[in-house]
């Protein structure tokens, strides 16, 4: 009967230690989708400007004719 009280014991640490990894990779996976989210939205926002400058100059865009406004 001590044999299975250890044992259930052992099982319940173990389930224990398992729902607090699954919860630490369940946040893990909602931040890294709100990142990608985010990022997604950023490149539609650059692939806009490049079509509209695009669709402004007959020429192709280039960055190296942006100037930063530092300069």
């Amino acid at each position: 009967m001590n044999e299975i009280n250890e044992r259930l014991t052992e099982l319940e640490i173990r389930l224990a230690l398992q729902d607090e990894l699954l919860a630490a990779l369940n946040d893990t996976v909602a931040k890294q989708s709100q990142m990608l989210d985010l990022q997604q939205a950023q490149l539609r926002l650059l692939y806009s400007k490049i079509q509209n400058h695009t669709a402004q100059d007959d020429k192709p865009y280039s960055l190296a004719e942006e100037v930063p406004p530092h300069y």
